[in-house]
């Protein structure tokens, strides 16, 4: 048995005012995914624009504290603290911004029948790093993960991380395994100005 306090996690600042809970991977549940997401003020972003389509995923939210508005589907639903929104069409468009200062919504998902470890664990732990210019850590993290899931967004992080901190090679590999598993990648990397250092070699995706 384990227990924890949502204010033991450490949340980590991810896309705008957006911060990320890793409740999952805190507590080694591996039955289904469990992250949250807070919110200091109203106003804030407090699930991001997105849908499951790629990962076919699941989702009920959870309102734990504050007020949210979600927009799912271009449709608004209003909700205070205790409301449940579920979402079992991956194809849905969602997102929700916080009506009040300190909302927290609990986000539990997963592929329906099986869970698989979502990726985002990992890139988001790393952006922070990334930012403040800590390639090392950044590197771990992202090393980490691809232990755990051999993810094309995180090969591309990786080889973000390897061309800012100057490992022209790496970069390369890292970038052309993504392209590999995941063709978007090869747009992404056109015009992403952190491949800047390797944009030059003769060996860069086209």
């Amino acid at each position: 048995m384990k227990r924890l306090s949502l204010d033991e996690v450490e949340g980590v600042p991810v896309f705008g005012t957006l911060v990320w809970k890793p409740v999952r991977k805190t507590l080694g549940v591996t039955a289904f995914g469990i992250n949250a997401y807070t919110a200091a003020d109203a106003g804030d972003e407090v699930v991001e624009d997105h849908t499951e389509e790629r990962l076919g995923h699941e989702e009920i939210y959870v309102v734990l504290a504050g007020h949210a508005s979600f927009t799912v589907d271009g449709e608004a639903v209003d909700a205070p603290a205790g409301t449940l929104v579920y979402l079992d069409d991956p194809a849905e468009r969602r997102s929700a911004v916080a009506r009040a200062p300190h909302t927290t919504v609990l986000a539990i998902g997963g592929v329906p029948g099986r869970h698989d470890v979502s990726a985002w664990e990992y890139f988001f732990p790393a952006l922070p790093h990334m930012r403040a210019g800590d390639y090392d850590s950044a590197r771990r993290l992202l090393e980490e993960g691809l232990e755990e899931k051999d993810a094309g967004v995180l090969h591309y992080q990786l080889a973000c991380v390897e061309a800012l901190s100057g490992n022209r090679e790496r970069a390369l590999a890292e970038l052309a395994a993504a392209i590999e598993r995941e063709e978007r990648f090869r747009e992404s990397a056109a015009g992403d100005e952190d491949f800047a250092s390797i944009r030059d070699d003769p060996r860069f995706p086209a």
